[in-house]
């Protein structure tokens, strides 16, 4: 008997462990599920960080980029803001009229050198804004005087008293006109 009572202690004490153990796994998996949580959720904020430092890396990228084309495109804008009053100078001289050979030759080489500046510009993407004739545009003409002309209509460029100039699709100089009301 007292071996079965030992036998049933032993196995009480057992039994008891085994919860005790049971217990402790139970307290563990729920400690691991705790981290393993923590773990998930530090996961998705550092992915999260991850998008957010990709996405502004690539608008970093398009914006140099852009930036570059702009820089590339637009790069002999100050040279050309110097040059335009050379135009107008060789446009002005080229009106005047001259007598004498020896003077003609000269007129003669002074137009084929403006041709070439003229061209030189072209190249780069100047190019003159049609003004005369034209409906008056507030980002390409500048008004300076208004006149009433019954021979053309309402807001109508009569005359260009300045030539207004662009570089691509951006306006260098606008044109200073005449507009009719």
């Amino acid at each position: 008997m007292e071996e079965n009572k030992q036998q049933e202690q032993e196995i009480i004490d057992e039994e008891r462990d085994q919860e005790v153990n049971d217990q402790d796994e139970n307290q563990q998996d729920m400690k691991d599920t705790g981290e393993v949580e923590k773990l998930r959720s530090e996961k998705e904020e550092i992915e999260n960080r991850l998008l957010r430092l990709q996405a502004d890396y690539d608008n970093f990228r398009r914006r140099t980029t852009k930036e570059r084309e702009a820089d590339r495109k637009y790069r002999s804008q100050s040279l050309i803001e110097e040059l335009i009053p050379i135009l107008d100078n060789f446009d002005r001289a080229l009106q005047i009229e001259v007598d004498g050979d020896s003077v003609k030759n000269f007129a003669d080489g002074m137009k084929m050198v403006y041709q070439q500046f003229q061209a030189a510009l072209d190249k780069e993407g100047v190019e003159a804004i049609p003004a005369e004739g034209e409906s008056f545009d507030p980002h390409l003409h500048q008004a300076v005087m208004q006149v009433e002309d019954e021979n053309y209509e309402s807001n109508i460029v009569i005359e260009e008293l300045q030539k207004g100039y662009r570089l691509k699709d951006r306006v260098i100089r606008p044109s200073m006109v005449k507009v009719n009301q």
